[in-house]
């Protein structure tokens, strides 16, 4: 391979591995993930640090299949218990704890509700491309309706969806709106708050004041995260 090629190559997984990260200017300001933290970026943290998370010890992550249930060798690596077809779907079957320290490792912490609402549905781009409107609180965090996101309804993912392959929404965001809940810093005891809905939900629980608690021990495979820095 030539010089450029190797260049080229490196960047790439630079890239798979690097969270690019978008600027909102509200709240003081602060950066957010693009997309929900990946397979292939939470691969590198575990490989930097050897965490071995709670449905790897204790046999495989949950499913909602008439109630919950265990599903063997579902983990942030293998999501349905095989290999995935792509290494940039979601990092999921991970609970609060371990997500908040991915984000710690990333120099980062996990959003408050306030500034995953704020991200996820009110425009603050300086120059935003059409048709976004810089200010603009929207009713959905694709904008004026909930196309495009991945939910329950008809669309192309059955399941999750690789990062960027859904449409962008408000703030140039991926996924703020379904694909899989995503945890934020909020608690109430031992819950915390998750946000967005997930492929598995209609589109009406990617609202704004849907509110959703689980428990920050529990882990599933509709359940994934961001990070703010």
């Amino acid at each position: 391979m030539h010089y450029w090629g190797l260049v080229a190559f490196f960047v790439t997984i630079a890239q798979a591995q690097t969270a690019e990260r978008v600027r909102v200017d509200d709240l003081g300001g602060f950066f957010i993930d693009k997309t929900e933290v990946t397979i292939s970026q939470f691969e590198r943290f575990v490989k930097d640090t050897g965490l071995l998370t709670q449905a790897e010890r204790e046999g495989g992550g949950f499913e909602f299949v008439g109630g919950w249930q265990r599903r063997a060798g579902w983990t942030w690596q293998r999501p349905e218990g095989k290999e995935p077809s792509s290494r940039e779907l979601p990092a999921v079957h991970l609970n609060f704890y371990e997500a908040q320290k991915y984000c710690n490792w990333a120099k980062g912490r996990l959003p408050t509700a306030k500034e995953w609402l704020s991200a996820g549905f009110t425009e603050s781009r300086p120059q935003p491309p059409q048709p976004w409107i810089k200010g603009k609180t929207y009713e959905w965090t694709t904008g004026n309706t909930p196309n495009g996101a991945n939910t329950s309804l008809p669309d192309p993912w059955p399941r999750a969806a690789p990062a960027m392959q859904t449409q962008s929404g408000v703030n140039g965001l991926f996924d703020m709106g379904g694909n899989v809940w995503e945890w934020s810093s909020d608690a109430r005891g031992d819950l915390r708050r998750t946000l967005g809905g997930s492929w598995w939900y209609p589109p009406e629980q990617m609202r704004a004041d849907v509110e959703a608690w689980k428990s920050a021990d529990f882990y599933a495979v509709y359940i994934g995260f961001r990070c703010v820095y």
